[in-house]
């Protein structure tokens, strides 16, 4: 029974495999006629407690004793429990099933409203799309129409009749497309992938095609309207791209032409060609910071490299510009425009960037800079581009500052050369600056050689670009340089100088020439430079500048400070000047230096006083006997210092006898002696004053020295001392000889103190001296003297103790 049971359980309920079949548990626990067996007691419950029925058994272990019955029982309550964990688990997963249900139940609902909406949705749809159909009916039916009228307006026989509706059904239908905008896809597509090139392209045969579509009339102005509003669009957008891509930093040159003819297809011309000076402006400003750091290092020709960058950058703008817009008047103002900021930059950052201003570098990298940047802007020209002008404009303050500081300093350098000259006659030695400019036996001192060399070292520095812009003001500076150095020898040189505001008082000059050889080798330095190695020196760059004028050489934009427009005779004239005042003073502190000489060699107008009128043989009076034998020392000394300058030689003699006459005429003090009531005059002291005043004269047509100067100083002063003899009762007429005697008595004198001669019998006859050689042939002419033989003596007469001056040898005192 319970078996038939169990089976008829199991086949109702199979396939679970949370319950237990009656199959297991039945061959688990067996029948109640199965024998006593003995369990181990470990597999007990621990609840069970210990019965008569322990036995123990083999090895220590024991055994329980259980009958069958008790058996069963325990496994039936083991059964039961397993069975109703099982039911536990059983109700929890049907509650999780019921919860499951209730969610995927809800989810349900609204995704079944959701349909609902769709469907109210969809329903909205149709009713618009069939309001829509009504519309494309009724527009179908008035096109009908419209093309009816048309057709039926039109009377031609041979014309074919249609089925327009048929033919607008198939235009209008969904199986056909409009050409353009076919093409607006695709184009938007190519403008979406950015390909530039092909958008281009299309865009232009498109519009090429349009025009001749737009000129054969087939298509409405509307249809013609639209089109040509979205071919604005893209175009508009191409254009976008096209600026975007040109405006990248780092994009290649060729790139950027492509952008730019990109641009100027699409007539963005003016765009295209701001864009490419941008490019140019941005590549350049990088190039200019990357070369900034070196200037410090390369100080001479930084200036040159900088402009290199600028005026290339500016050359090959002007080349792209001709190239990709041609040389329209728009686009030429455009890149000057934009040149003329970059070479204002150019000449800011020189500027910036130069050395010291009064350094070497300096003058040398301007020159430079003046050099190459007009050779750029010559270059330019080709192109219709010209900035000579502005770049003088800009540079010429610079170039002018670092002029003026560069003569400032050696100006200096030629003041202390000066004051501290040691009097050195220098030769010119092979291969020195000197060697080629001037011929061998022109001797210099120190400080004559050390000016020439700054000038030469100047010189050296300037470039024929500055000459030309610059020359006249180097010129001056270099006229200036020779007043300060004429200015220091004339401080060298002793006696008080009447401008002594030349040189400050505070300058030291550590040397003063005293002796006359000393002077005239200063003198003739100065003149050596003035004459032959100052001119030697520029004359190769104005030669340089003169040729390339003679050759065609254009003169065009040349400043006012041009060599050009300064004659270089004048400042050989302007040099002369500056000789003169060196010669003055020399002439004024010789003669005045045995003037006021006390003893009877002193010239005073009271020796023309009470004289005797029986003088047998009459001579010059003391003083001018003096003169004649300082101007023979002086001429002797000449001959030595300055050997083949006979013209310096004569120039000085010369001047000295016209300063003794000037002086003469000039003295207030010396005339008021004739003017004085209280002293009274003799006719004798008239002929004596007439007599020396010839002996004068003689001196100079002698000497063939320039005498007409001293003639007419003469003239003046005897017509000045007969006029204030004749206020004093003195008859000229009666008491005066003839003028033939004061010439024969002249020459006579000049011949007799030549000769050494004395007309004083208690005087012994000194033994005969050679002297300068005078001619008797009067010539004003400047040709060269006869090279005056010495006396053997280096002892200078200004040197000369002041007791020998009073009674020299051959001299011979008329009142004796």
């Amino acid at each position: 029974m319970e078996s038939s049971s169990g089976e008829e359980l199991e086949e109702e309920y199979p396939g679970h495999e949370w319950i237990t079949p009656q199959s297991s548990i039945n061959a688990a626990y067996q029948s109640q006629t199965e024998k006593v067996r003995f369990f181990p007691l470990s597999c007990l419950t621990p609840r069970l407690s210990y019965s008569p029925y322990i036995r123990p058994a083999h090895g220590g272990e024991f055994h329980l004793l259980i009958c069958p019955a008790s058996f069963c029982f325990f496994c039936f309550c083991v059964g039961i429990r397993k069975i109703c964990s099982e039911l536990l688990e059983l109700k929890d997963a049907i509650e999780n099933l019921s919860g499951n249900r209730q969610s995927k139940y809800l989810a349900f609902l609204r995704i079944s409203e959701e349909v609902v909406e769709a469907e109210q949705e969809l329903i909205e749809l149709q009713k618009h799309v069939s309001s829509q159909g009504i519309l494309v009916q009724d527009l179908m039916s008035g096109v009908s129409r419209e093309l009816d009228v048309w057709f039926k307006s039109n009377k031609e026989e041979d014309t074919k009749e249609k089925d327009f509706q048929a033919e607008l059904d198939e235009i209008l239908s969904d199986d056909t497309q409009d050409p353009k905008a076919i093409f607006l896809d695709k184009l938007d597509a190519l403008l979406a992938e950015h390909k530039m090139e092909e958008a281009l392209v299309a865009l232009e045969a498109e519009e090429k095609k349009y025009l001749v579509t737009d000129e054969s009339g087939k298509e409405s102005n509307a249809e013609l309207s639209a089109f040509k509003t979205a071919l604005f669009k893209r175009k508009a957008i191409l254009e976008d791209q096209l600026v975007r891509w040109s405006e990248q930093p780092s994009l290649p040159i060729t790139e950027l032409r492509k952008s730019l003819a990109g641009l100027v297809k699409i007539g963005k011309g003016s765009l295209a060609h701001q864009l490419l000076l941008k490019a140019y402006g941005s590549r350049l400003q990088k190039s200019v910071e990357a070369f900034l750091p070196s200037c410090s290092i390369y100080t001479e020709t930084y200036a040159a490299s900088l402009s290199q960058i600028v005026f290339s950058a500016i050359a090959k703008a002007a080349k792209e510009t001709n190239t990709l817009f041609g040389d329209s008047p728009m686009n030429m103002n455009r890149i000057i425009q934009w040149a003329e900021y970059e070479i204002e930059t150019f000449a800011r950052l020189v500027k910036e960037n130069s050395p010291l201003p009064e350094s070497v570098s300096a003058l040398r990298a301007a020159c430079i800079c003046i050099q190459t940047s007009l050779s750029h802007c010559s270059f330019l020209e080709t192109y219709g581009l010209k900035f000579s002008k502005l770049l003088m404009v800009l540079l010429r303050p610079y170039i002018e500052e670092v002029l003026e500081l560069n003569f400032r300093r050696v100006r200096r350098k030629i003041v202390d050369a000066a004051r501290n000259d040691d009097i050195l006659l220098l030769t010119p030695q092979e291969g020195s600056p000197l060697s080629g400019a001037v011929a061998p036996n022109i001797m210099l001192t120190s400080s004559g050689k050390k000016f020439i060399s700054i000038v030469n070292d100047i010189l050296d520095q300037v470039t024929p670009m500055t000459i030309v812009h610059f020359g006249g003001a180097i010129l001056n500076k270099f006229l200036q340089l020779f007043d300060r150095y004429v200015e220091t020898l004339i401080k060298v040189l002793p006696g008080p100088s009447e401008d002594d505001t030349l040189l400050e008082s505070k300058e030291p000059v550590e040397f003063k020439a005293e002796s006359d050889a000393q002077q005239l080798t200063l003198i003739g330095a100065a003149y050596t430079i003035a004459d032959e190695l100052l001119p030697a020196a520029v004359a190769k760059f104005f030669d340089m500048q003169t040729e390339k004028k003679g050759t065609g050489g254009s003169s065009e934009g040349l400043g006012s400070g041009s060599i050009y427009s300064i004659e270089y005779k004048e400042w050989k004239r302007n040099l002369q000047h500056s000789l003169d005042k060196l010669r003055d003073h020399f002439c004024r502190q010789y003669v005045l230096s045995f003037i006021y000489l006390e003893g009877k060699s002193r010239l005073d107008a009271r020796m023309y006083m009470e004289r005797k009128t029986d003088d047998l043989d009459p001579l010059p009076s003391l003083p001018f006997q003096a003169l004649f034998g300082r101007l023979q020392q002086l001429a002797s000394v000449a001959g030595d210092v300055l050997l083949g300058k006979d013209k310096i030689q004569k120039v000085l003699l010369s001047r000295l006898t016209e300063t003794v006459v000037m002086w003469l005429s000039n003295e207030q003090e010396f005339w008021d002696v004739f003017e004085d009531r209280s002293v009274q005059l003799q006719p004798s002291g008239l002929q004596q004053l007439i007599l020396d005043m010839h002996f004068i004269v003689e001196i100079a047509v002698c000497g063939r020295f320039p005498h007409r100067p001293v003639q007419q100083l003469v003239s003046t002063i005897i017509t000045r001392a007969i006029a204030a003899f004749s206020a004093r009762n003195v008859d000229p007429q009666s008491a005066l000889p003839e003028d033939e005697w004061f010439l024969e008595t002249a020459k006579a004198a000049i011949h007799k103190l030549m000769l050494g001669t004395s007309g004083s019998e208690s005087e012994p006859e000194p033994e005969p001296e050679e002297h300068v050689a005078l001619h008797d042939e009067i010539s004003d002419s400047d040709e060269s003297i006869a090279t005056p033989s010495t006396s053997g003596s280096e002892d200078s007469f200004a040197s000369a103790n002041n007791d020998e001056l009073e009674s020299p040898v051959y001299f011979t005192d008329p009142e004796a």
